[in-house]
């Protein structure tokens, strides 16, 4: 409203301000969808009382609005549909025949806050709607600037801040799956045309519903919007901590760093790194593994990551069984990029140990005999054999997941002696294998943990593993175990954190391997 004492003027009978109030929110032919019932209080009776330049023109308001709309430009998907609602609708949201009320102040004292999480209030018109609101409620206008000018840009700009932040606070500013899984080429054809990117982010999590602006629109014609922005606010231990952070940072880098690392704090996450239970978090960043059977880390160790062309992809898994001297079947995009141009070449096939199989018969095929189309045909699976020389090492700790990456050793234990370890094709290469397999079984018994070390090549620990091995002195491998399920399965988070606690527990800051901060910054800049 205008201001609280003007309805109290009106008690009092005080004519001159009842017609300075009551001109200002005139609405000739209100909107029918108002939901204020005050709105549809008769006001012909203080007709006498009209001063042109303090009288709404609801067909003025509208036309103005639709020019506004026509004029943006924006590409964000919040401001779209601001354009969308007033393309297609003569309704209007703050502005009624009482002028402006409590609801635009509570908008503009949140986003009053915007500073607290990196942004600018200039990206959400906070000084234009001040000024604005200030100069409705104080009846400045100007033939340059009247009544409905100013009445349309006000609405305009509190309806498009409005849906800007509250898809942002509730959803994120940026949603990871659009972004990262359009991020890297993994296929084109002759003339360059982009076949398919690669996938990187495979995280379920909330996002926008088509009608959620409707809903948020509908909580600002109930008077229900001061409630809801402190509802959608994200609460979590993570994101307050980083938020005050923010405060404290001193340098460009330092802020970005929060910043980016805020906005991961947003996105709605179905699976969400809870702060209790059994768990294996793998942060790239940080190139550690952390298991935590509680509130603390258990188990930590070194990993080896996806290269920078084949990032390791961000997933929320659980893993379900290992294979002890595990085979590694060949993915697609390896044969596609590296073992087709070896086509025919024995010693290569015979160095690496390669087999190559006819699926439809599971049968060796010689390698000799196998064409380029063959090969690229899908018909046939190209593996390696077991043992120490595979690359998967002596064990795989497998989940579900759509990129058929896991985790895993290694037949080169140097990789985890460097400082960065972005080394792999995707998959995680684990530095204490036994340790994570002690780790993800549920209680098991001596017996079954020496099949594992024998199998690993790993002194036992029981003189039944030790008899064992006395009597099969002559053997070279030993291969006593192969597939182990994980009963429960363990949940499994392969998460992106530039900062992100250490095994003590300590909030650190890790290197931008994969230059994500950099892209989520990228698609920030409209309000920062």
């Amino acid at each position: 409203m205008l201001h609280p004492q003007n309805r109290k003027s009106r008690q009092k009978g005080i004519y001159p301000l009842i017609a300075l109030c009551f001109a200002v929110v005139v609405i000739g032919a209100c909107t029918q969808h108002d939901a204020y019932s005050d709105k549809e209080i008769e006001m012909e009776a203080f007709s006498d009382m009209k001063a042109p330049a303090f009288v709404f023109d609801v067909s003025q308001v509208r036309e103005h609005l639709r020019q506004l709309s026509s004029a943006d430009l924006s590409t964000v998907a919040a401001d779209r549909k601001t354009r969308q609602f007033y393309s297609h609708t003569d309704h209007l949201l703050w502005i009624d025949r009482f002028g402006i009320d409590s609801r635009t102040d509570s908008l503009l004292a949140w986003l009053h806050t915007v500073s607290e999480l990196g942004f600018a209030e200039s990206a959400f018109y906070v000084a234009e709607a001040e000024r604005d609101r200030e100069k409705l409620r104080n009846l400045e206008f100007s033939d340059d600037d009247d009544i409905n000018q100013l009445a349309a840009r006000l609405e305009y700009h509190l309806t498009k801040a409005c849906l800007r932040y509250t898809y942002g606070q509730r959803y994120g500013f940026t949603n990871p799956s659009r972004i990262f899984n359009n991020l890297d080429i993994e296929k084109q054809d002759s003339t360059r045309r982009i076949l398919r990117y690669r996938g990187l982010f495979d995280v379920a999590m909330e996002t926008a519903p088509p009608s959620y602006d409707s809903l948020v629109l509908s909580k600002v014609e109930n008077g229900s919007i001061a409630e809801y922005l402190r509802q959608i606010q994200p609460s979590d231990k993570y994101y307050l901590q980083l938020k005050a952070m923010l405060i404290r940072a001193t340098t460009d880098d330092e802020r970005n760093r929060i910043i980016s690392n805020m906005e991961r704090g947003r996105w709605r996450l179905q699976q969400s790194v809870p702060e209790s239970g059994k768990r294996i978090v793998v942060n790239i960043p940080a190139f550690h593994l952390y298991a935590y059977d509680d509130a603390n880390a258990v188990l930590d160790m070194r990993i080896a990551c996806g290269a920078v062309a084949t990032k390791t992809p961000l997933l929320t898994s659980a893993v379900e069984w290992m294979e002890v001297n595990p085979q590694w079947v060949i993915p697609k995009s390896i044969i596609e990029k590296d073992v087709v141009r070896h086509v025919g070449d024995t010693a290569y096939f015979a160095r690496n140990h390669y087999d190559i199989y006819d699926k439809s018969t599971n049968k060796t095929v010689d390698v000799q005999s196998v064409s380029r189309e063959m090969m690229l045909s899908g018909k046939y699976r190209i593996a390696q054999q077991s043992g120490s020389h595979n690359s998967l090492g002596r064990i795989v700790f497998r989940f579900k997941n759509a990129f058929s990456v896991y985790l895993h050793y290694t037949s080169s234990p140097g990789v985890f002696q460097r400082e960065t370890r972005a080394v792999s094709h995707g998959c995680v290469r684990v530095a204490k294998p036994f340790e994570l397999a002690n780790f993800v079984l549920d209680n098991p018994d001596e017996w079954l943990l020496d099949r594992i070390r024998i199998s690993m090549d790993i002194a036992p620990e029981t003189d039944r593993g030790r008899s064992y091995l006395r009597a099969h002195s002559n053997e070279k491998e030993h291969k006593l175990i192969g597939y182990v399920p994980v009963k429960p399965h363990v949940p499994l988070y392969i998460i992106y954190n530039t900062l992100w606690p250490d095994e003590t527990g300590e909030l650190r800051t890790w290197p931008d391997v994969y230059g994500y901060d950099r892209v989520i910054l990228e698609h920030l800049k409209t309000y920062m």
